[in-house]
């Protein structure tokens, strides 16, 4: 645990995944009282989805950081800042199932922030990811993050490791001898688009016509849960 006890705590947290599944990091950092990254830590999570990577990160921070500070957290992961604060009481009402019914997805790992979140003071703040001039915290997640889904360590301020390095953030080069989808083919895989017709995202919440969606592994949703159907 922290043992330091400041009157608020601001921090980052992110996750990463080489494959979604694939090799899977997580980080957090912890700012000093200038806000620039002080205290950290990373590990690896071996083969595991982005969103697992995500929630275990939050995970790994609300566990590190004493319940009776304060504590403000940044986050570029839209679908795991939702999951623990927007889709939470109703998965809980309906006793872990969505709307539509399915089990939700990563339940144990929500389960366990659930608990980790009672009784403390916790404000959520999303940030864009890999923005120039973006937030420094959470760009230092970030690197952290992916630096331990690649090599698949531990590595902290603990651990005196040195800062994640700037390139971690950067697109993996291809394996040698591996073949790239076309540009046009890679570009429309993160595409959005406005629904004609309204539906029914994977998470179990619909969307209306109109509202901007994108493609998953069971058909259209909400952008921020494009890979939730792979946990």
């Amino acid at each position: 645990m922290i043992g330091v006890m400041p009157e608020r705590v601001v921090a980052a947290c992110d996750g990463a995944s080489k494959g979604n599944p694939g090799p899977a990091g997580w980080a957090w950092v912890v700012a000093s009282d200038d806000g620039i990254p002080d205290r950290w830590e990373a590990g690896p999570l071996g083969r595991a989805t982005n969103n697992v990577a995500e929630l275990t990160a939050l995970e790994r921070l609300l566990t590190a950081v004493d319940q009776d500070v304060p504590l403000e957290i940044r986050m570029d992961s839209q679908y795991a800042m939702k999951a623990v604060t927007t889709w939470l009481p109703g998965w809980k009402r309906n006793g872990w199932k969505t709307s539509a019914g399915k089990p939700v997805a990563n339940q144990e790992l929500v389960v366990r922030i659930d608990a980790l979140l009672g009784g403390r003071e916790v404000e959520f703040r999303y940030v864009p990811a890999h923005q120039v001039d973006g937030d420094r915290l959470n760009d230092f997640a970030d690197r952290a993050a992916s630096q331990a889904a690649t090599v698949q360590q531990s590595a902290g301020s603990d651990y005196g490791s040195p800062e994640p390095p700037p390139s971690a953030t950067g697109p993996a080069p291809a394996a040698s001898g591996a073949r790239r989808a076309p540009a046009k083919k890679r570009a429309a895989s993160g595409r959005t688009l406005k629904a004609k017709f309204p539906g029914r995202c994977v998470c179990g919440r619909s969307y209306a016509a109109g509202e901007s969606i994108a493609k998953n592994s069971q058909g259209w949703g909400h952008p921020e849960c494009r890979t939730a159907a792979g946990d």
